[in-house]
C-alpha cells in the first residue's frame, strides 16, 4: 500500500508540475520564426511611412508568428532619396500588444530608428502613418551573437529579443 500511494503521489505531483508548465508556457512556447512566404504576404514591398512609401529590402525581412494568425515583423527601409533623413531605418509590424523597454506598443506599424551610444544603440519608435514618438530603448552589444543581422526578432520561447546588427533588446508579448 505504501508503494502504491508513493505512485499515486508521484503521478499527481508530476501531473500538476506539468499542467503549471504547460500554462506558463503557452503563450511563449506556440511562437515561431515566420517563414520567408509568410514575411512576403506580410510586410509592404513600399511601406507607407507618413506621406511617403519607401521601398523595403525583403532579404533582411524577419517574424515570429504564433501559428494563429498573429505576427510580429520587421524590415529594413530603403530610405535614400527620402525624407526619413536618417531617423528611419526598419518598417515593424506588430499585431499583438508589445511591451519594449518602459513602454507599450499596440498593434500597429512602426519605424525604427537608431543611433550609436557608448556602449550599444539607442532604438526609437515611432507610429508610421504620424511620425510620433512611441517609446526608445537602449540595446546592448550581445557576446552570444555570432551572426551579424539587419534585423531579426528571436521568438520567445527562445530568447525574446530583436537584434539590430549585433546589439539586442528585450521585449514581452502582451494579452
Amino acid at each position: 500500500m505504501t508503494n502504491l500511494m508513493r505512485r499515486s503521489c508521484c503521478v499527481a505531483l508530476f501531473l500538476c508540475c506539468s499542467l503549471v508548465l504547460a500554462a506558463q508556457g503557452a503563450k511563449s512556447l506556440g511562437w515561431h520564426t515566420a517563414t520567408e512566404g509568410e514575411l512576403k504576404n506580410l510586410l509592404p514591398a513600399r511601406a507607407p511611412v507618413q506621406q511617403e512609401r519607401i521601398e523595403t529590402e525583403m532579404r533582411t525581412a524577419s517574424g515570429i508568428t504564433d501559428g494563429h494568425g498573429k505576427f510580429i515583423a520587421g524590415v529594413v527601409l530603403i530610405t535614400a532619396g527620402y525624407s526619413a533623413d536618417g531617423k528611419y531605418s526598419h518598417y515593424f509590424l506588430t499585431q499583438v500588444p508589445l511591451k519594449i523597454g518602459n513602454f507599450q506598443l499596440a498593434p500597429g506599424a512602426y519605424v525604427i530608428g537608431w543611433q550609436h551610444i557608448e556602449d550599444g544603440l539607442d532604438v526609437k519608435f515611432y507610429e508610421a502613418a504620424s511620425g510620433k514618438p512611441m517609446g526608445s530603448v537602449e540595446a546592448g552589444l550581445n557576446p552570444a551573437i555570432t551572426r551579424v543581422e539587419s534585423f531579426r526578432i528571436w521568438p520567445p520561447g527562445e530568447h525574446a529579443l530583436m537584434q539590430i546588427g549585433r546589439f539586442t533588446f528585450g521585449y514581452q508579448i502582451g494579452e
